[in-house]
Parts: C-alpha cells; structure tokens; sequence
C-alpha cells in the first residue's frame, strides 16, 4: 500500500522537501511519497467560451473574510494550515483509553440473553436458575424493567416484554464476577416463546394486512415531527409535494421509471460498543461509554428511568469509530438496569465482534422507485421519488433517516414539480439506524443512476446534462427552499472532477473501461434547537484550555478546535490544549456529535467564547495602556497597541493584572459560549415546504474511471476524483483524509458490504470479518485527485462548513455508471459484485444471440 499525504495548494507541485515538517505539510521521512493532490476552486469561476468550464483544479481559492471574531486579528495565520493531530500521539501510541481500557473495581461482567426466533410472543422467562449460579449478582428480564426508550420513538424496552422482532432482541441478562460465570448463567435462563409470521421484505412489510411487527404503535409516545401510522408497520412518513407533478408529468416530452435496491450493512467500527455503569447507595447513576452523544445518552437514560438529570452522569472516553452507529443509545439501558439490580457494583456490557454484526444497529435498507419527466431541451419538469426503507425491529435513529431522505430526496437538482414519499417500514431485521451519510449515499445510489440513465437516453452528455439541472444560487430545493449565493457550488464540483478524470464528449474509448460521475449533497439533520458549548479559559502560563463536548472519533475535531481558538486569539496553536472526552457533570453541553455539524457549530461557538475573551484582555489592557479598548489587537500572544508600539504579553493578563504599587484588576480570564442556528423554520405537515428547514448544505461530486474483467465481471477503479465545496478548508490534511476515507468507504457499500440474512431462520449469515468484506489496502484506488471549492459560508466559522459524511455518498453511483459506460449494463441493487456484473455480461450476450444482433463492442453503450 502506498502512503500519501495531503499538501496545501500554497506548496509547489511535485514530492515535498527532504525533512519537510507538518508545518510544511511534507512528509519528514523524505520525497519517495506518491502526493494526494489537494486543490483549492475559487468560488466565482464564469464558464468559459466553449459552456463547459476547463480543468478548476487549476486556481486557488479565494480567502472569504473572517465572518465571526475576525475584529482585533490579522490576517488568518493558522486556519488553511496543515497542523498535526493534537489528539495524535496518544491514538497511535496506543496511550488513548477506549471504555474497554477502562479499570474499574469489582467489575461485573454481563452477559445478555437474546432472541432465537426473528418473531415471536414472549410467554415466560424464568431467570431462577441463573439467579443462584456461582458468580452471579445479578439478574434482569423485561418485568423488571417494562420501560420504554428511543430517541425518537419510544418503541423498544430495555428487554423484551411481550414480544420479540428480531433475532438479537435482548430478553434477559446476568451480571457475573467472571465473564465465564456470566455465560454459563445466561445459558440457565428459561424462555417460553411462541413463533410469530416474519417479515423481512420491505414491500412485504408495507402491504395493506401485512403482519404487524407493532401492534401498539400508536400508542407509543413519538416527537412530533416523526410520522408513524398506528395499524401499520410505517414508522415515519414524509411526504413531499412542490408544484403539480401530476400536469407535468403528462406535459413532459419523454418520461422514464427505474427502481434501484440497497441492503443494510454494518458500519464496521473498530471498537464494538461497550458501556460500563454503577448506581452508588444514593442512587446516582455513572455511567462510561462508546457513545457519540453523551447529552443525548443521558437525556435518554432519565427519561427511560424517569431520573433527574442531575442524577445521571456520562462519561465518553476516547471512541474507536461511530459512523452513526454510536448516535443514539444501545447498551446502556442495559448496563444501567444491571447496576440497579448490583447496586454499589460497576457492571459492564460489551458485545463481540459477531454480535456487533447484528445485535446493536445497522444501516437500512432501501428500495426507491423513481419517475422523471423532461421536456425536449433536456429540463427535467416532473420527478416521482418514491423510497421504501426497511427499518427493521425498531424506529431507533432510523426514523429520522426516513425524514432526512424525504426533504433532501432531490439530491442536487432542482425539480420543479415533485411528488415525494419517503416511508420507513418496520420489519423484523436487524435494528436499522443512523449510517454515514444518513440516507443520503442511499437515495444518491437511486438519483444519480437515474439522472444518468435519462441522459443517455436522451443522447445527451451526462455532465451537460447535470450541469442543466443541478442546483445553484436563486433555485429552490424540493421543499421550496431558495438558495442563495452562499449556499455551495455543485457545478464547480461537476466540472472539476469531470475534468480530472477526462470526461470529455468524444474521447478515446478503451475495450472495457468507462468512466462515471455522481453528484453528493446533504444538510445536517438534526431539530432547529440542535446547540453546541464551549469554555475557554487561561491557565497560569497563558496557555488556552478548550472544553468541547463534541466527540472526536477520528474526523480531527480537537483539532480544528484547536486551530479556531489559536486563530481567534492570535496564539500559536500549540499553546492551545483541548479538552474533549466530555463529562456531562463537568463539561459544556452538545446536543450531539452527528450530521458533519461540530466543525461549523463548534467552530461558531469557539469564535463567540473568542469575541469574549478578547473583551476582557482589551478592557484590562485598555486601562492599564490608558488606550480606547477599539485601538487594541492582539498579535502574537500579546496585547498590542499599534500607535504607540506598545504591548502586553497575554501572562500578564489571564489571571488579571497587577499595577507597580500592588493594585490588580481583571482576574482569571474565561468565558463560555453556544451556537444555535438562528431561522429554522418547521416543514409544513402536508406538503413539506419550508423556506429554510435546514441551516446549510454542503454539494460535491466524485468521477471515477473503472476498468472490467469480461471473463470474471470484476469491476477495478482505476481512478477517482473527487471535489467539494466545503466553504472553507481549516487543515488540508484532515480534510483530505475525510475525503480519502470517505471514498474507500463508499467503495466497500458500493461493491462488497451486504448483510445477509438466511429468511428461514431471521440470523445474519455473515456477522464476521472473515465473511463479510470490507476493503483493504489492495481495494484502494490507484489514483485519487481531491479538489475543494470554497464558497463561504455565511453563518460558518471563517466560512467552513461540514464535509465528514459527505466524500462517501456518490461513490456507488459512480462506479455504476461509469460501469455502465464501460459495458453497457446496469447494475439496480447494491452491492456491485462480480457475480452480478458477470451475469449481467452473459444475459447481454444471450440477448444478442436471441436477436442475432451483433455483440456491441466493448466500451460502447448498449
């Protein structure tokens, strides 16, 4: 496997300089390193002569001005600037403590009894016998703790009650002195089911009479923006109605209809979830844990247990991978009610790499029907977006994936006349939940195949054709959103990775390699009251503290905090020290570390914490230079005065300031700050439209060239580009290995990850590494070009927005129609595996044998 490394456009071209520091953005062990290109587009390109704009990766960006806290700095001195990891040395010396790590005295071991049957009533369970094994000191069924939880919709008990839905639904469970004494007592507990009709299939699951997965789903208590239908198994429903689909349709000169399928996969962290808990004497809850959202998991737990907030405390150490998996709350009902029942004890839950597979959460699935009506120049005029997503066992985070696809279900087009339904259906599968991309590389996976289908059926250039429709300044979304100037620029996305991976209308065609192209958006999806905090505050020697509460699993976010701080204060970044592993007794609140948001939120809080610290460094200094506070800057860790030349160093300064004759005045600086989008406005219940349901959007657009073996339908990607407008770049290497990620990420959904389940039994057949494939170094990409566009943000810091879920969702697609390109199949339902390509291949053959046409040549569209 080659190493790359990510460089700043400001380095010249070419291998970096023996001994280039990470200052430089080089590699310090020498110039034999294959570069990762990272390119800065400026936001105001114009189209060219020719209507196609050239190759973008050409320019640097242009510098928006610092939008928030930029009074009293100079110029940007750290942002835009490759800086090493802070959290870095602990992760890969191996100093980093994950809540497996953790020590704990008296440690009991739990071990949780889980469902056989993929659906079944619940009849008894008799715990008595597991209850006087050696070892054992606890032991927990559903009658002790009847209670229900959800982030959304509260569907789920802490264990099964009356009955099953899936095959892992937790029933029981032992807290042991040994793990081993926990598994032999587990074995002892006792369940009377009895079977129930499955549902697997989603169609299946939404058929009017269909079995219901949950009878009592209307009486379940549910946030007012979920939708579930009681008496069915529909979950949440979001309908999307813009303009007068059905008149357009029937005015449209051409009309197509496809349907495309995903399966549920696993986000594959590499620390399986794990949560510790104790309830001391007085009855107040700790509890450690693998978790994305402690706020959340503590909100969560009360509510589960009808506990003061004050009585719960949450611990979220180091976390080894979430990708939406750790959003929401898993073991810890779990681990709580075991430490209710062992009071004084901690007692920790854990699962294997095999349950991981299919006892915590999974991605769902997905089957998307979508209807395009264009006019004769190529204008789409009527879009039908039809998505059906198998949830399975319970609501979960899923829910509002459900409603996330339904307000984004247009991707990065402007349709002017849509008819939407995005409609979540339970089933007895695996728990479906949050995912990278949260249902956007999903419904991308259907949209951007089908855009290119309509193009090539219409003869036109899939570029041009996107080009044509996709969004931009002064066009409105699917819920009547108009964007404005800020908003991103999707087209310059288009056209940079088009133009890197040579797209161009008449190129020279190769036997069996195509190339493709997919466009990405998503907005955060999250409620409009969604905040982030943050505490600044000095220490003796005037190095900063940052206190976040957003959680750092590998996206960089301590040290973009880092960089913010530095950047505000005008201190070097490495006189900042930030503070994460977030205590919800001791640290600032976040609503929670999901939807690419801590970037721009946390960044926008440390900027508002930023403006007040420099009021109180300027007010002192002020006094004590007898200057107006408005002539003051701060430069170089001081306090500056421009005029006069004179200054204060910041030790001076943050713990107050102490005259000659022994007065001081000032005291210790600090100050804590929160951001919360300001102007959300609520969907409208029937048709969805809003003028601004979300605070920003983030657009990009990937390319890839693939090449395919005929005997064997092994697909290759050869090459890949990749562009995004990210509004700001804060650290070019971080930003890069998102992208990087992101990609091979995409690539393992789009050509390998599937979770599959034996339909007679419910069990998932793969839930192991050794049968369910994720890539490996030998899979990555030969080449990959990163772009990025910056088009400010407006109410971002220093105009940055998010990017971490965003590089993964239009892999898939593009390799599908670049294969498509190169043979002329198309493949409808994820993953794209050789067997599918081969058969595919032979089909076609066959087809042509039948009509004793010609074979067409390899390389050219069927």
């Amino acid at each position: 496997m080659r190493l790359l490394h990510a460089r700043d456009d400001r380095q010249r071209r070419g291998p970096p300089p023996r001994g280039a520091g990470p200052e430089r953005g080089g590699d310090p062990r020498g110039a034999g390193r294959e570069p990762l290109p990272v390119h800065r587009l400026p936001a105001d390109r114009r189209r060219g002569e020719g209507g196609r704009r050239g190759d973008a990766g050409a320019g640097r960006g242009t510098r928006p001005r610092l939008p928030r806290g930029g009074a009293g700095v100079s110029a940007p001195r750290v942002v835009g600037r490759e800086v090493a990891r802070v959290d870095g040395v602990e992760k890969v010396t191996g100093a980093a403590a994950y809540t497996a790590d953790l020590k704990f005295p008296r440690l009991l071991h739990v071990c949780v009894v889980r469902s056989p049957h993929p659906h079944a009533r619940v009849l008894d369970v008799r715990t008595e016998r597991a209850a006087k094994a050696p070892g054992v000191r606890a032991v927990a069924s559903g009658r002790d703790f009847p209670f229900h939880t959800g982030i959304y919709l509260k569907d789920q008990t802490v264990f099964a009650t009356d009955r099953v839905r899936f095959v892992g639904d937790p029933v029981a469970a032992v807290a042991a002195e040994t793990e081993a004494e926990a598994v032999a007592a587990a074995a002892l507990v006792e369940v009377d089911y009895e079977p129930l009709p499955p549902i697997f299939d989603v169609e299946e699951g939404f058929a009017p009479g269909a079995p219901l997965v949950h009878p009592e789903l209307g009486r379940y208590e549910v946030v007012p923006w979920i939708r579930p239908k009681g008496g069915t198994n529909v979950c949440n429903h979001l309908r999307i109605l813009k303009g007068d689909y059905a008149a357009a349709l029937r005015g449209s000169a051409k009309v197509f209809e496809n349907v495309f399928r995903v399966p549920q996969v696993q986000h594959v962290p590499l620390e399986p979830h794990v949560s510790v808990a104790r309830v001391d004497l007085a009855g107040k809850v700790e509890v450690h844990t693998s978790a994305q959202s402690p706020f959340t998991v503590r909100h969560l737990l009360c509510a589960c247990f009808s506990l003061p907030h004050g009585d719960v405390r949450v611990h979220v150490p180091y976390v080894g991978g979430g990708f939406g998996g750790k959003a929401g709350i898993n073991l810890e009902p779990i681990a709580v009610a075991m430490a209710m029942k062992a009071r004084g004890r901690w007692v920790r839950v854990m699962v294997d790499r095999h349950e991981e597979f299919f006892a915590t959460v999974v991605r769902q699935g997905l089957t998307a029907t979508l209807v395009t009506g264009v006019d004769r120049q190529g204008k789409v005029q009527a879009q039908k977006l039809h998505y059906l997503w198998n949830c399975g066992a319970y609501g979960g985070y899923g829910v509002n994936v459900v409603r996330a696809a339904g307000y984004t279900c247009g991707g990065a087009y402007e349709f002017p006349n849509v008819e939407g339904d995005s409609i979540g259906v339970y089933t007895n599968r695996p728990v479906g939940s949050a995912y990278r991309g949260f249902g956007m590389q999903e419904i991308h996976w259907a949209l951007e195949q089908q855009m290119d289908f309509v193009a090539r059926e219409l003869g036109m250039d899939p570029v041009e054709f996107r080009l044509l429709n996709c969004l931009g300044a002064g066009k409105s979304t699917v819920t009547g959103q108009v964007l404005d100037e800020n908003a991103g620029r999707v087209d310059l996305c288009i056209e940079s990775v088009a133009g890197k991976i040579g797209m161009a209308p008449g190129r020279e065609r190769r036997p069996f390699r195509g190339k493709g192209i997919a466009c990405a958006v998503k907005a955060p999806a999250m409620p409009n009251d969604a905040s982030s905090s943050v505490v600044l505050k000095f220490a003796e020697d005037a190095t900063l503290e940052v206190l976040v509460s957003g959680i750092d699993y590998g996206q960089g976010l301590m040290t973009v905090a880092a960089q913010f701080a530095a950047e505000a204060l005008a201190i070097p970044v490495e006189s900042v020290r930030v503070k994460g592993c977030p205590d919800t007794d001791l640290s600032p609140y976040d609503w929670q570390t999901v939807a690419s948001r801590q970037t721009w939120a946390t960044g926008n809080a440390v900027f508002r914490a930023a403006e007040e610290i420099r009021r109180k460094l300027f007010e002192v200094s002020a006094e004590v230079l007898s200057v107006p506070a408005s002539e003051l800057t701060l430069k170089d860790a001081k306090v500056v005065h421009e005029a006069s030349g004179r200054s204060i160093p910041l030790t001076r300064l943050v713990m107050g300031y102490q005259f000659e004759d022994g007065h001081a005045i000032g005291g210790p600086v600090a100050a804590a700050a929160s951001y919360m989008p300001e102007g959300l406005l609520f969907l409208d219940p029937v048709t969805s439209q809003s003028a601004k349901p979300v605070a920003k959007w983030t657009f990009g657009a990937q390319a890839v060239d693939v090449s395919v073996d005929p005997e064997t339908g092994q697909v290759t990607v050869e090459r890949v580009a990749a562009c995004y407008d990210v509004g700001r770049v804060v650290n070019p290497g971080l930003i890069a290995g998102q992208t990087y990620g992101g990609v091979v990420q995409g690539l393992g959904t789009g050509t390998m990850e599937e979770l599959l389940l034996d339909t007679k039994s419910g069990r998932v057949v793969n839930a192991s590494l050794m049968d369910y494939k994720i890539p490996s170094a030998e899979d990555v990409p030969a080449v990959m070009t990163i772009d990025f566009v910056e088009t400010p943000q407006k109410d971002g810091p220093m105009g940055a927005r998010g990017i971490g879920e965003h590089t993964m969702i239009p892999t898939p697609a593009a390799i599908a129609n670049a294969l498509y390109d190169a043979c002329g199949i198309r493949i409808h339902e994820l993953p794209i595996t050789a067997e599918k390509v081969w058969r595919a291949l032979r089909e076609r053959e066959r087809e042509h044998a039948a009509s004793e046409d010609p074979v067409p040549a390899a390389g050219v569209t069927a």
